[in-house]
């Protein structure tokens, strides 16, 4: 059995009728949004709001309705994926390249639900390079900048060309190899002209789901989040 599919569909239990709800980017959140559209064609009531334009096209292939964030004040749920989780809650996100409109949507949530397989859970973050989006105006600027906190920064590519995000931004793949504090790092890369945002998710998750290939699953909710 898939892992991340047996977590996604139970994340999904989590979601009732007229809530509003964040759908993710990714292997995982596909599996959710599947799951999520077989209970919409039963009669489950719900609007959604995207991450990604990729996310939001497979949603409307299995009937979610929409509804734009200017009708909207706060979203219920939103489930989503990791590429790291560490044991405080924080994360690393941006592997699929909508770290931005994830953490938007994660912002405006009441409750982050994130699904993922044993593999994505780590002591500490940084083994897995984090994503920093950031504009396209003198990027090589900026990715001098970045490489002074003392990390190993590459330009996103894909297929030989620069990735270029929904919102017409880059990304760079800084590898840290251990973060110590991950508010601290978020706030300086922020602080960095030319960057947009960053995949470090910090107090923002009250949920983690994670699946195993036997079946089981375990669930982690932070008291604080």
């Amino acid at each position: 059995m898939d892992a991340k599919r047996i977590a996604a569909e139970q994340a999904v239990n989590y979601i009732h009728d007229g809530m509003i709800v964040g759908l993710g980017t990714g292997s995982t959140a596909y599996w959710a949004i599947q799951k999520l559209g077989s209970r919409v064609q039963e009669g489950l009531r719900i609007k959604a709001i995207a991450t990604s334009v990729q996310s939001e096209d497979l949603a409307k292939t299995l009937g979610i309705p929409f509804i734009p964030f200017s009708e909207i004040n706060e979203i219920d749920i939103t489930i989503d994926g990791a590429d790291e989780v560490d044991p405080n809650f924080n994360l690393i996100k941006g592997g699929g390249g909508a770290l931005l409109r994830e953490k938007i949507v994660a912002a405006a949530s009441k409750q982050l639900i994130i699904v993922v397989d044993k593999s994505k859970l780590v002591n500490r973050l940084g083994a897995f390079p984090l994503p920093i989006e950031i504009v396209t105006f003198g990027y090589d600027l900026t990715i001098r900048k970045l490489q002074l906190l003392k990390c190993e920064p590459k330009l996103r590519m894909i297929k030989n060309k620069i990735f270029v995000t929904d919102n017409g931004n880059y990304i760079v793949d800084c590898l840290f190899h251990e973060i110590e504090n991950p508010e601290e790092l978020h706030n300086k890369l922020n602080l960095i002209p030319g960057v947009v945002d960053n995949g470090l998710f910090v107090n923002m998750t009250r949920r983690v789901i994670v699946g195993s290939l036997n079946g089981d699953i375990q669930e982690h909710e932070n008291k604080n989040g």
